[in-house]
């Protein structure tokens, strides 16, 4: 079941199971800059290949989400409170656990990510692979993961969306 919500971010498609959210899929144009081409693309083939059930806007797990995505494009949550079960490895599953880990209005690096789960050497890189096949953006908060310098990198939804997502942020910091 699924259902379309509009945001500033653009619209999202809300994706449930019944019990959980198990997608959030960046709807319209994802432009892309140099470098994040192959992000949005790999995005793109999730989305376009999802197998969907009935459009269901009245469904209380999907109207719940909506809401709590809507209070927090408001400033008003910091903290989702859904059941999400995406699909993934078990290593995507990990890493996707420790994203939820990072703070409101605040950012880690890919190796900071790969240290957190007890990873070296090339763990930055792996992080990097789970982090851009996460299913739940926004809620799973991949969009708080950088690049060593502190610069914004990859992203399924385009680079313009991670800025305005970690803006949204910082504003309501201060």
């Amino acid at each position: 079941m699924w259902t379309v919500i509009e945001t500033p971010v653009g619209p999202l498609r809300l994706v449930g199971d019944g019990s959980a959210l198990t997608a959030i899929d960046f709807l319209g144009e994802m432009p892309t800059g140099v470098g994040e081409a192959a992000s949005v693309r790999n995005a793109a083939l999730r989305i376009d290949t999802r197998v969907l059930d009935d459009q269901a806007d009245g469904d209380p797990l999907l109207r719940d989400a909506a809401a709590q995505l809507a209070a927090y494009f408001r400033r008003e949550l910091e903290e989702f409170d859904l059941p999400v079960v995406p699909s993934g490895t078990p290593f995507q599953l990990r890493v996707w656990e420790q994203l939820r880990a990072i703070p409101y209005g605040s950012t880690a690096t890919y190796g900071e990510v790969a240290a957190a789960l007890g990873l070296t050497g090339h763990g930055a890189r792996a992080v990097g692979t789970a982090n851009g096949r996460n299913p739940v953006p926004v809620v799973v908060p991949c969009h708080r993961v950088v690049g060593s310098s502190g610069s914004l990198t990859g992203y399924g939804g385009g680079l313009h969306r991670k800025q305005l997502l970690l803006e949204l942020e910082q504003d309501a910091l201060f």
